[in-house]
């Protein structure tokens, strides 16, 4: 969602000569560039629990990120006052760290890039649940891209009491469909973050960001003994995305496979097939292979595919994309925490190593344009390349035909606790629902396995890929020293052998 300029301007309590004064201080300390992210971010949640709302929470925050770059060195200061004193002062911590920082991996000077300009809205994901209508900002500003988050009504502006009797009538609604749901507890927070940036190239960009979860935490007990699900969902949208559709769905999803938990029981392990289900697999995708794409693993040599631009790293019908502009998605952003447009970036096309993640930093270092990935969990960090949302493209496979085609192995549709080392590519995750296939069929329930392999080695040894692409839309969370939100999805893929961790 956009505002006009003046709005972030007297917000921020701003004007362009003063920015502009700002990042020019930063130059004259020697710095090669500078740039300025101010942020506003008003966040409320509230908890249901034992049927009623018992706790909640408000909070804001406010302040300023000043980056100075000199040659190969970074320096970061922030304010949470965004007077002109305070911020000179930032602006001169950041210049002297860089200045005196340890030596990193080279990039150039100075950052000239232009901006690339958003390529097509490609994507086919977008939720048909969020409606666009009515929305309070504009759909496009001059040289600004398309708004991929229009909020419809502010989250700033509902009474937190108008919330509850959707949290209590989704709790209803989830105990009322399974005689073994125990307790029951939902969460519902909310976030608009209002984003202002300038920099030494004269590029002056802002954004207003909403986003909305809702969680569903069931204890299921049978016989005495107990199961554990959660549900979510998380967009970038206002109050209208919580509907009667969207109560439904989560209550659905929340006893959908209990019966299978309980009779889930730990199968033989060993190398064999595994079949990774669309949608929440994809947290697989993301973790193994995403990250190592990451262009600051790979300025750094730390990634298994560091040097391999233009390389096949799989078969041809494979394709993975990271993408900022799918509407409604935890992922999108209109623009990155440096003013790049969100865009789409394939990683791999058609089985060939086509792109790495890049921020400014190691845009300019590989001497490419950035991708739009660029991104920060607040004012108080720099941006780093990070993912938005990640996931493969489908293929020509029906997955009933992928399922037939495996004559004993795991199918898996929902990991959980995953580790990775990003260097080697080595992978383990645990299972948290699944079966077991005997002849192409579906048979016994298993849990408490691991899956264990090396991300690129999964990627090369993917032998089908199925015709059902989805992208996850839980409230997914990536750690990479800080956080963002994020999305993931695959389609159903046949991976020809993995180690499963069982009896």
């Amino acid at each position: 969602m956009y505002n006009n300029e003046s709005y972030y301007l007297d917000l921020f309590q701003v004007t362009r000569q003063g920015l502009e004064e700002l990042v020019w201080s930063g130059i004259k300390e020697g710095g090669s560039y500078s740039d300025l992210y101010f942020e506003n971010t008003t966040c409320h949640e509230l908890l249901l629990r034992d049927g009623i709302v018992s706790s909640g929470g408000f909070h804001v925050d406010y302040g300023v990120g000043i980056r100075v770059l000199k040659g190969d060195r970074t320096g970061y200061a922030y304010s949470e006052s965004t007077d002109m004193r305070s911020m000179a002062s930032a602006v001169k911590a950041a210049a002297l760290i860089a200045s005196g920082a340890s030596r990193q991996s080279p990039v150039r000077e100075p950052i000239q890039e232009p901006v690339r300009p958003l390529t097509p809205d490609e994507s086919i994901l977008a939720s048909p649940r969020l409606s666009t209508a009515g929305s309070q900002g504009r759909d496009r500003l001059p040289g600004f891209p398309k708004d991929r988050y229009p909020m419809a009504l502010d989250w700033r502006e509902a009474e937190a009491g108008g919330f509850k009797p959707f949290m209590e009538r989704l709790q209803r609604t989830i105990s009322a469909k399974d005689p073994r749901v125990h307790k029951v507890i939902i969460s519902l927070s909310d976030q608009v973050s209002d984003i202002l940036m300038f920099n030494s190239l004269g590029e002056l960009t802002f954004d207003t960001r909403p986003m909305g979860t809702i969680a569903a935490s069931i204890v299921f007990i049978q016989d005495g003994r107990i199961e554990n699900k959660t549900v979510s969902r998380s967009y970038r949208a206002g109050v209208e995305m919580l509907t009667d559709a969207l109560l439904e769905e989560l209550a659905a999803e929340a006893v959908k496979g209990v019966d299978e938990r309980f009779a889930a029981k730990r199968p033989k392990g060993g190398r064999m097939p595994v079949v990774m289900g669309a949608g929440a697999s994809g947290i697989l995708l993301h973790e193994a292979m995403g990250h190592a794409f990451e262009a600051d693993f790979n300025r750094k040599g730390q990634s298994i595919f560091s040097g391999r631009i233009g390389e096949r790293v799989c078969r041809e019908d494979i394709s993975i994309v990271d993408d900022g502009t799918i509407t409604g998605n935890r992922g999108a952003v209109n623009l990155d925490d440096e003013g790049v447009p969100g865009q789409k970036t394939f990683m791999v096309r058609d089985g060939i190593l086509e792109s790495y993640l890049h921020d400014r930093v190691s845009a300019t270092h590989f001497g490419v344009s950035s991708t739009g990935n660029g991104r920060r969990e607040s004012f108080r960090y720099a941006p780093i390349p990070r993912m938005r949302a990640t996931y493969m493209l489908g293929g020509k496979s029906a997955k009933e035909d992928i399922i037939a085609s495996v004559r004993k192995g795991i199918y898996v549709d929902q990991f959980s606790n995953g580790q990775v080392q990003i260097g080697e590519g080595d992978f383990t995750f645990f299972v948290k629902s699944g079966f077991l296939i005997e002849d192409g069929r579906l048979t016994m329930p298993v849990k408490d396995i691991n899956i264990i392999g090396n991300g690129p080695q999964a990627l090369a040894d993917i032998v089908a890929v199925g015709n059902d692409p989805k992208v996850d839309e839980g409230a997914w969370t990536c750690g990479k020293g800080q956080s963002c939100p994020v999305s993931c999805g695959i389609p159903t893929v046949l991976v020809d052998s993995l180690t499963v961790g069982g009896e």
